[in-house]
């Protein structure tokens, strides 16, 4: 009002006292309001990897966080995270726990790849101690079989057995499926002049027997010689009964096989280029792990298998929106007749893990086989599940034959 009274040459400077004066008052209110003084609040930060809701700014009555070093400090949430993953383990059915083992899976890889970087030992022996003991944990069949000498470290003597920057092509095979294996042998060596080792990979003497073992060696005539890997030496199979697992077997043969660089081929794969061409695959030398897709087949015919994909995966990669069977419901996904795989990176390794566990016994029985067929989706999820790179072949399988229809009015090659 004042201002509104004033004369009209006096009206700028009431203007500007004014406002000095607002400005005052208002300074005044905000340092000394109690309401308004700033504050120091916890933040409460949900941790992805276990669903615990942590609090990084509490501190116990009973200890002190002066002078304590980041290794100590790191030391105990590592510690208490691992006890946590062992003292909860994921019990069956095992249906609703692909996702959640795919997550406690990228804790473990994360802790692999920190310990791989760590520069002084303590932290290094910290995570590495952590890692040993939560993979056991997760994938009990990690461990020696019986008979073998006991080892707490089986992680790092596993990863140990790999030779560094190896390539060769792995062949699990049977005495019943031994003509296809010779036959596959014998392409690669005589007619591709493949010189890439190859190892065939069995169960035990019944799955393959030392006869037939001798007879698959004779076939080699030039390059190196055929290795032999008995897959009951390496793996614990108390939880995996892999004589008898048919397809299981696969996933545990490139896990376990000393290439670094893995070619896995079916027994009756068929060949028409040397192997070494898919070391030279550029998807594959980009991401570490090259898929080739199954025939598209069976749009919306089998929506519970849809459904419990979305229900696993809850944040798909750029790889899998790719997908027609993420996308558009259709139900073949991968092939796994062939897959190529680089353990050298530690997140195909750890997403390795994930594969075998879902080819082992219990799981493979009540899921796995249940829902999918066979091993083959098990290698996309589990790559999928853990956060690894991947991809697939740039076209679905094609078809051959003449077409016949089921009895659920499918179409199928005959």
């Amino acid at each position: 009002m004042i201002s509104l009274l004033a004369p009209r040459g006096l009206r700028p400077a009431w203007i500007g006292i004014t406002a000095i004066a607002a400005a005052a008052i208002l300074t005044l209110f905000f340092l000394y309001s109690p309401r308004l003084q700033t504050t120091t609040s916890r933040v409460v930060v949900p941790d992805p990897a276990n669903h615990i809701v942590t609090d990084p700014s509490y501190v116990d009555n009973n200890t002190t966080t002066k002078n304590v070093s980041p290794v100590v400090s790191d030391a105990s949430l590592t510690n208490r995270l691992a006890q946590y993953f062992i003292d909860y383990p994921l019990h069956p059915p095992y249906k609703e726990h692909f996702g959640e083992l795919g997550q406690r899976s990228q804790v473990l890889r994360d802790w692999l790849t920190l310990a791989d970087h760590s520069p002084e030992s303590t932290g290094k022996n910290l995570l590495l101690n952590a890692t040993e003991r939560v993979a056991v944990s997760l994938y009990p069949f990690l461990e020696k079989p019986k008979g073998q000498n006991a080892t707490d470290k089986p992680v790092s003597d596993l990863r140990a057995s790999f030779e560094p920057g190896s390539a060769g092509v792995v062949i699990p095979t049977s005495n019943n499926t031994l003509r296809f294996a010779a036959h596959l042998v014998g392409t690669m060596r005589s007619v591709l002049n493949s010189t890439l080792p190859i190892q065939i990979v069995y169960a035990g003497d019944e799955d393959l027997s030392p006869d037939d073992r001798t007879r698959l060696s004779r076939i080699v005539e030039s390059g190196p010689p055929l290795e032999f890997l008995d897959i009951l030496t390496v793996f614990d199979d108390s939880t995996l009964q892999l004589q008898t697992g048919g397809w299981a077997i696969k996933a545990f043969a490139a896990l376990g096989s000393h290439f670094e660089r893995v070619i896995l081929a079916d027994a009756d794969a068929v060949f028409f280029q040397p192997p070494e061409v898919l070391l030279d695959h550029e998807a594959f030398v980009r991401t570490g792990a090259l898929l080739f897709h199954d025939r598209l087949l069976w749009k919306n015919v089998f929506p519970e298998r849809n459904e419990w994909y979305r229900s696993q995966i809850r944040q798909p990669s750029a790889a899998l929106d790719k997908s027609l069977v993420w996308t558009e419901d259709y139900a073949e996904e991968g092939d796994s007749g062939l897959v190529v795989l680089d353990k050298s990176r530690t997140d195909i390794l750890v997403a390795l893990f994930h594969i075998c566990w879902q080819n082992s016994y219990d799981v493979r029985e009540e899921v796995t086989y249940k829902i999918t067929y066979g091993d083959k989706e098990t290698w996309w999820l589990g790559l999928e599940l853990t956060g690894a790179t991947y991809e697939f072949s740039g076209h679905y399988g094609g078809i051959v034959g003449w077409e016949q229809v089921d009895s659920r009015g499918r179409h199928k090659p005959e």
